[in-house]
């Protein structure tokens, strides 16, 4: 198990010094000036050119990429250009915000997806299982840019149930989860069917059938146990993909997390908040795959063979 892990960290490293440096230069590289929109456009050449010593902006790109790959190694991710707070600070703030979120809209995903993919696989080519994946296909195919604002005006403009946004109750989790979780309860069911049919193919299934056992602890202890493996694989992954998909989730409800401080540091041009962003999301994203490699090793130890 030592031996796997080392290979899974050393596989990690190069993805995220790949991504580090595509961040950093895309950021450089879109249209924009800090500088300006900090001082304004009436702002003299002077003070501009003080700030742009004083932000480091006038060196070179290889200078400011050496300089914020050393930040990084050190866990100094520099302060925002904008507020003057460490960059470390505004994100230990937003990331509890996010991390619940997501695991709320996992949650979501998960009680939707499991119980509709085993139905639809047990009762394959029914008008349950038609009805199952035209909900599936439906789910994946409305954005969250579309979903989000629709659960708005339904339950908090027309019926007032929820609020309308911003983290405060755990009221207040159930739209942004719900749209959150939808697309990915929809990836799940379908996933959750074909490995579910595909253990109901194998042979331990009949010959527990034949043994007399009922279809209920047929379905429960042999198949769905088997037919998880696969799926917890998809969960892991799509945990690291939720923390990159809620920025558009958490523009729309206004959610205090990585999400909308990503946007706003993009929109005024805070280069060290939106690489400490990033770069938050994809440790994340990482680790999350690190974590499922991890139970997929513990579960099925060809894996950890191979």
């Amino acid at each position: 198990m030592g031996a796997f892990l080392l290979r899974r960290f050393a596989m990690l490293l190069p993805v995220l010094l790949g991504v580090l440096t595509c961040v950093f230069l895309l950021i450089h590289l879109i249209p924009g000036d800090p500088v300006e929109i900090m001082l304004g456009e009436n702002a003299l050449a002077v003070d501009r050119e003080a700030l742009r010593d004083r932000l480091h902006l006038n060196d070179s790109m290889g200078t400011q990429y050496l300089h914020f790959l050393a930040g990084v190694v050190q866990g100094d991710l520099g302060a925002s250009l904008h507020s003057g707070r460490p960059v470390g600070a505004l994100l230990l703030e937003r990331i509890p915000a996010t991390l619940t979120l997501t695991l709320a809209a996992l949650l979501v995903a998960a009680v939707l997806a499991i119980p509709l993919g085993l139905i639809s696989a047990v009762r394959a080519g029914t008008a349950v299982d038609h009805g199952a994946m035209m909900a599936a296909l439906l789910g994946v195919s409305m954005p969250n840019f579309w979903l989000g604002p629709l659960l708005i005006l339904l339950f908090s403009v027309q019926l007032d149930w929820l609020p309308l946004g911003g983290r405060d109750g755990p009221l207040s989790y159930l739209l942004p989860a719900i749209t959150l979780g939808t697309a990915m309860a929809a990836i799940l069911t379908r996933m959750v069917r074909a490995s579910v049919l595909e253990v109901l193919d194998q042979d331990f299934v009949r010959t527990a059938r034949a043994k007399g056992a009922s279809e209920l602890r047929v379905v429960g202890r042999h198949v769905l146990a088997n037919a998880m493996i696969p799926v917890v694989t998809v969960i892991g992954l799509q945990f690291g993909a939720l923390l990159a998909g809620s920025i558009i989730t958490e523009t729309v409800f206004s959610w205090p997390g990585l999400g909308r401080l990503t946007i706003e540091a993009i929109q005024t041009r805070d280069y060290p908040v939106v690489q400490g962003c990033v770069l938050v999301i994809c440790i994340g994203y990482l680790l999350a795959t690190l974590l499922t490699d991890l139970c997929y090793a513990l579960v099925d130890p060809r894996v950890r063979i191979q």
